[in-house]
C-alpha cells in the first residue's frame, strides 16, 4: 500500500516520545556550539525553487565551521569544482539544512535554518586557517537544531576499522568518470588525484 497521507504515517510508526519531541531547540547551546566547533565535516542539504533536491559535502579541520553567538554560523566555500549547487540554491530559497559528523562519535547534529552569501571582508577574515582565503561564506540563521542518536552510525559501524573498504578494491574516480560520461586519455590514477586536489587546500 502506498503512504499517502501523515495519518497513515503515524498509525503506522506510532507519536515519537515525549524526549524526541523536546530534544528540538531554536538556539545553540553549549553542547551544539561545542559540537559544531569539533566537526570536521558536515553535508548541507538544499533545494531550489523547483523543490530539486541537493545534499553536498564539506570539510575542514575542526572549528572550521565558527559559531557566531546563539544563532548564527559561518562555513567558508572553500575552492571547489564550481558547479555551486549549494550556492545556487541558498540564492533562490534561502534555506539550508546541515548535518554534522565527528569522527568517532556515533551521534551527529542537526540544523535547519536559512542562509545568505556574504562577500564580507570581516566575516571572511574569521578563516585564517584557509590556506586558499574563500571567496565567500555561507551565514546560516538557527531555526532548529538538535541532537541524533547513534542508530544509524551503530548498524552501518562508520566508524569501524573491519568497516573500511581498502581503496584499491573500489574503481578510481576517473574511472567511474570515464564510464559514465566517456572520454579518452590515460586514466588518472588515485594518487594522482589525491596529489592535484590537495593543491586547492
Amino acid at each position: 500500500m502506498k503512504i499517502t497521507t501523515e495519518k497513515q504515517l503515524l498509525e503506522l510508526y506510532g507519536q515519537p516520545s515525549e524526549r524526541a519531541q523536546k530534544k528540538s531547540m531554536i538556539a545553540l547551546d553549549k553542547h551544539a556550539k561545542h559540537f559544531i566547533e569539533t566537526s570536521p565535516f558536515i553535508v548541507l542539504a538544499s533545494y531550489d525553487k523547483d523543490g530539486k533536491m541537493d545534499a553536498s559535502p564539506r570539510g575542514g579541520v575542526p572549528g572550521f565551521v565558527k559559531v557566531n553567538g546563539a544563532n548564527q554560523i559561518l562555513i567558508p566555500d572553500a575552492k571547489g569544482n564550481n558547479r555551486l549547487d549549494t550556492l545556487k540554491n541558498i540564492l533562490k530559497t534561502g534555506s539550508i539544512g546541515a548535518l554534522f559528523l565527528i569522527p568517532g562519535i556515533d551521534e551527529t547534529l542537526r540544523l535547519n535554518g536559512t542562509a545568505y552569501l556574504s562577500t564580507d571582508s570581516d566575516l571572511l577574515n574569521l578563516f585564517p586557517e584557509e590556506r586558499i582565503p574563500p571567496k565567500t561564506c555561507i551565514v546560516i540563521t538557527v531555526e532548529e537544531v538538535f541532537l541524533h542518536c547513534a542508530k544509524a552510525f551503530m548498524r552501518s559501524q562508520l566508524w569501524s576499522e573491519k568497516a573500511k573498504l581498502n581503496r584499491s578494491e573500489f574503481p578510481t574516480m576517473g574511472q567511474m568518470l570515464r564510464d559514465q560520461i566517456g572520454g579518452n586519455g590515460t586514466l588518472e590514477s588515485q594518487e594522482e588525484m589525491v596529489k592535484r586536489y590537495k593543491q586547492d587546500f
